[in-house]
């Protein structure tokens, strides 16, 4: 498979470029001259076998990963070159799906969603957050776009593992980020609840204000890439191997994709 690469989408409305990236870890190259460019607005999914590097090109994006060399672009800001200030600015920007979800358990959900607004939030203010939610109202609107309002005030670790996976998605929208990236988050769930999750997840795609948020999301399962997302983007050892609009997506795609067979 030859990947595609086209001029037209490295343009100044790119949300993500990489352009020759590569990065190391140690003496194994993670990345190996990666070019890139995600445009605002794009659902990309990037696919591969465990180690092509998709986490790796993730945390480029949200700037903890440096790259030996090449040149990233986050949303027009290098984040390799931006003082402490503006790289907190920048991730202020940028949201997060973790598989693991990276909830407080034994706090109130409501604490969970406003852990969104901390980029943007004062110390003070967080903790004065803490003894009584602020913006309450707000938390409970995205709770209840993703179908949980209920469980405003519940602890989050009495919920189950689909409604603590609401609860990541509800802190998603009341950050209001204009790129979204979403680090395997249905590895660990089975086909119908996946299918849920990543309905929610592009569901809170669409900004407050009408505009469509970036999403570029990591996933091992190519069908589901393929129904939920605009772009795939397949990696292997470190090199992008696969770059095409879904609806170009051909037979047997997905199965070359994870061919673990060396290349030659």
């Amino acid at each position: 498979m030859t990947p595609r690469w086209e001029a037209s989408r490295d343009d100044a409305d790119a949300a993500l470029r990489l352009q020759g990236v590569s990065v190391a870890y140690g003496n194994r190259l993670a990345l190996d001259g990666i070019n890139l460019s995600v445009r605002r607005g794009e659902r990309v999914a990037l696919v591969g076998p465990s180690g092509a590097g998709k986490s790796t090109l993730l945390g480029l994006a949200n700037g903890t990963v440096t790259p030996i060399g090449g040149r990233v672009e986050v949303l027009g800001v290098d984040p390799t070159a931006a003082s402490p200030g503006a790289l907190r600015a920048l991730r202020g920007r940028i949201g997060a799906v973790h598989q693991q979800l990276n909830l407080i358990g034994p706090l109130q959900v409501v604490h969970n969603v406003n852990a969104g607004r901390l980029g943007t939030w004062s110390r003070l203010r967080a903790l004065r957050s803490l003894v009584r939610p602020l913006h309450v109202e707000e938390a409970r609107a995205a709770l209840e776009r993703v179908g949980i309002a209920a469980y405003l005030h519940a602890r989050t670790d009495r919920l189950s593992g689909g409604e603590q996976q609401r609860v990541a998605l509800a802190r998603v929208l009341v950050q209001d980020p204009d790129l979204v990236l979403a680090d395997e988050p249905v590895a660990s769930l089975d086909p119908a609840r996946a299918e849920e999750v990543m309905s929610l997840l592009c569901g809170v795609m669409d900004g407050q204000a009408g505009e469509r948020r970036t999403l570029v999301v990591s996933l091992h399962d190519f069908d589901l890439a393929v129904r939920h997302c605009d772009r795939i983007v397949g990696l292997r050892q470190g090199r992008v191997v696969l770059d095409v609009a879904v609806e170009e997506v051909g037979e047997g795609t997905g199965e070359r994709i994870y061919d673990l067979t060396p290349d030659p």
